[in-house]
């Protein structure tokens, strides 16, 4: 399906995109409304299922391993995939150029016309398998269903995530994950700092991480009420410092990245780090942070993002119940080690965010992680206890090996032991 050269100069230039269109009404209804009978076939040909994932389809832009759809969000929540106005504008202008149409085909009806400004979030999805393609189709509209009546905290956390998927594909701005410790017997005095980042130039990712430790405050150790692990920095070595350096290197952390663009300052639940933040030990540049992503990609600000909400949102969450960082990451598949020091929290933060950020959409993504514990009746994941306690899946393994007594009389000379099944 490859343009002949001699046909390219004949096409107009590809058009912006002004809305868009639901991908199941140009799969399903757009052929309807054509005048002529002839171009109904190459229509449909054109935007089957294996056709758009070919790699010759004139919609591949090159960029991409597949096509470029998009998932759309709308404000109820419920998501959408969806084509843009761009494509059909150049589909319709490409099957009139290799004369597979006589005429141009006339566009699908603008009440079928999709605003940006009618949805929350757009993000692109990329498809290079049929099945892949019609199950994702599917799914959405399973997930919409089990949507209905949601409550608006869920709705919210959607919408979030799929932003945050967004400007994180787009590679805006830096990501900067950060925690802190404080000793358990008096909150106030901060132990601890830790940073994981990530940024881009020239499109390569940046990255950069460290653990402080103030000098001054070494003697106090957590052991009582939380494990401490101030000495267990796994992802290079710790630096000691003084509480002016601490400060000061908080304040230039900040500064510096500020200076660049939007700022994406990541945390797993944010609410005591914040009052750090803010305290008069620190008294970071924060000024005009926001807790609300704007719709568009920033160019500049300062931006909460809370991992917790977003696993929250994938997971199906609708009520006030978060996770700790521990088990986020477990259910992601990351192996947390050595967790309550500065620099391991902040970097398994930055991991689980990644992991969320660089997925596939919400619904698509929440199915491919745990296929076997999606619930029919609504939008919440059920897991099992042995999926979030190390410790169980530990006791179901010594279940599955342990050793019991068998009386002589009923072995029938087999062994006097035998595995509990």
């Amino acid at each position: 399906m490859v343009l002949p050269k001699e046909k390219q100069k004949e096409m107009v230039g590809r058009p912006v995109i002004t809305g868009y269109y639901r991908f199941t009404d140009i799969f399903f209804e757009w052929h309807k409304a054509l005048p002529n009978p002839e171009d109904i076939s190459p229509l449909k040909a054109s935007i089957s299922y294996d056709a758009l994932v070919h790699p010759d389809h004139p919609l591949r832009n090159g960029r991409e391993d597949g096509i470029e759809l998009f998932i759309g969000t709308f404000e109820s929540g419920e998501a959408r995939l969806l084509m843009s106005s761009a494509q059909i504008e150049y589909l319709r202008y490409w099957l009139h150029t290799v004369e597979l149409t006589k005429e141009i085909i006339p566009i699908p009806s603008s009440e079928y016309l999709i605003k940006r400004s009618d949805l929350r979030t757009c993000s692109p999805a990329i498809h290079n398998n049929a099945e892949k393609l019609k199950k994702a189709v599917r799914n959405i509209e399973k997930a919409n269903k089990k949507l209905k009546g949601s409550q608006p905290r869920l709705t919210s956390r959607r919408i979030a995530f799929e932003k945050i998927r967004t400007f994180w594909g787009a590679k805006t701005g830096t990501w900067l994950a950060v925690d802190f410790e404080a000793w358990e017997m008096d909150h106030n005095m901060i132990t601890e700092f830790g940073w994981s980042l990530v940024t881009w130039e020239n499109g390569q990712d940046v990255r950069d991480k460290a653990h402080l430790i103030i000098q001054e405050r070494r003697g106090y150790y957590n052991h009582k009420y939380v494990r401490g692990n101030r000495d267990h920095y796994n992802f290079g070595e710790s630096r000691n410092v003084n509480k002016t350096t601490f400060k000061q290197t908080i304040h230039d952390l900040i500064n510096q990245y500020t200076a660049k663009g939007p700022l994406f300052l990541i945390f797993h639940n944010s609410s005591q780090d914040m009052i750090y933040f803010q305290s008069k030990d620190i008294n970071a540049p924060l000024t005009g942070f926001q807790y609300f992503l704007p719709e568009a990609a920033p160019t500049e600000g300062i931006f909460i993002v809370d991992t917790a909400e977003l696993f929250a949102g994938l997971e199906g969450e609708s009520g006030g119940n978060t996770r700790g960082l521990e088990r986020t990451a477990r259910l992601l598949g990351i192996e947390v080690e050595y967790d309550h020091n500065a620099g391991n929290d902040a970097h398994y933060t930055m991991m689980a965010l990644e992991a969320m950020a660089s997925g596939d959409p919400i619904d698509a993504q929440r199915e491919k992680r745990w296929p076997d514990r999606l619930s029919v009746a609504g939008p919440k994941v059920e897991f099992k206890p042995s999926d979030e306690n190390s410790d169980l899946e530990d006791e179901d393994e010594i279940k599955a090996t342990q050793v019991r007594t068998i009386d002589p009389e009923e072995m029938d000379g087999e062994d006097l032991w035998e595995k509990v099944e």
